[in-house]
């Protein structure tokens, strides 16, 4: 699914043009895609369901379904980006209840804001899926892992390419579910012209290298064509977990009082489970 948008006014008005580009793969070892993702023009997220447990995929469709229904309009604030998670969070523990086991998920995403006067991507994590800052060549991963290995190798006990055998590896610590308080990390970074974003599950993180990734999303015009690219790089790298990325790209434009919409999409609002 591809999408542009400029039809919020105020987003009109400063002229700011956002399109992207959403794609999923259950990959070549899985039974079931546990992944969903969601773009609504202003908030754009992958949940991954937690493996091993059951309902993950349920888990994971309820917080998309949460974001999609409630709607957010520019500028999104952390508040309302924790009450969506809040509420989400009440729902995976009915899934849970009604599964008689527990369901979990990992968030990630970015919504347009204001942050500090400045228009801004607001940046939010819960677990081990990623989001990425991609600009003039030089990729940064924002949101950090709430995972066992995240932390010792943000602690410098263990190497990035360690973690990647680290018999911890898949073990997260935080999660939308299993009774914990859905309060996510936030960042902010100021919506440049030509930055490009990646919000991924990290059955992209773990399966190609962030130089890997940096390549191709600089060697890649359009949001479509590098979220292609980087699914089918995954698979060819082993495909050994589901694959879901969306691709966002930020350009200042001429303002315009119509929304534009690209590759014959009339949806703004784009849910995958």
């Amino acid at each position: 699914m591809t999408g542009e948008q400029l039809g919020d006014a105020e987003l009109v008005r400063l002229g700011l043009q956002v399109t992207w580009a959403v794609r999923s793969d259950i990959g070549k070892r899985r039974a079931r895609n546990e992944d969903s993702a969601v773009c609504t023009g202003v908030l754009f997220s992958v949940a991954d369901g937690v493996g091993g447990h059951a309902a993950g995929d349920l888990a994971s469709a309820a917080v998309v379904e949460q974001f999609a229904a409630e709607h957010l309009s520019y500028p999104v604030s952390a508040e309302a980006v924790y009450g969506s998670l809040t509420r989400a969070s009440e729902s995976v523990a009915r899934i849970s209840a009604a599964a008689a086991r527990d369901a979990g998920t990992t968030v990630t995403g970015a919504a347009l804001s204001v942050q500090n006067s400045v228009p801004s991507w607001l940046i939010f994590n819960i677990g081990d899926s990623r989001v990425y800052a991609f600009a003039q060549g030089e990729l940064v991963q924002v949101t950090r892992d709430h995972s066992v290995v995240g932390e010792l190798v943000a602690r410098g006990k263990i190497t990035p390419a360690e973690a990647e055998v680290h018999p911890d590896r898949n073990q997260i610590l935080k999660a939308i579910g299993f009774d914990m308080d859905p309060v996510p990390d936030f960042w902010a970074t100021p919506l440049n012209d030509g930055l490009r974003l990646l919000v991924c599950s990290d059955g992209l993180s773990k399966e190609v290298r962030d130089p890997q990734i940096a390549h191709i999303l600089g060697s890649e015009q359009t949001p479509s064509a590098a979220a292609d690219r980087l699914v089918q790089q995954a698979l060819d790298n082993s495909g050994s977990d589901n694959i879901t990325v969306i691709v966002v790209d930020t350009a200042t434009s001429a303002p315009s009082m119509e929304p534009i919409l690209a590759d014959g999409d009339t949806d703004e609002e784009d849910t995958i489970q």
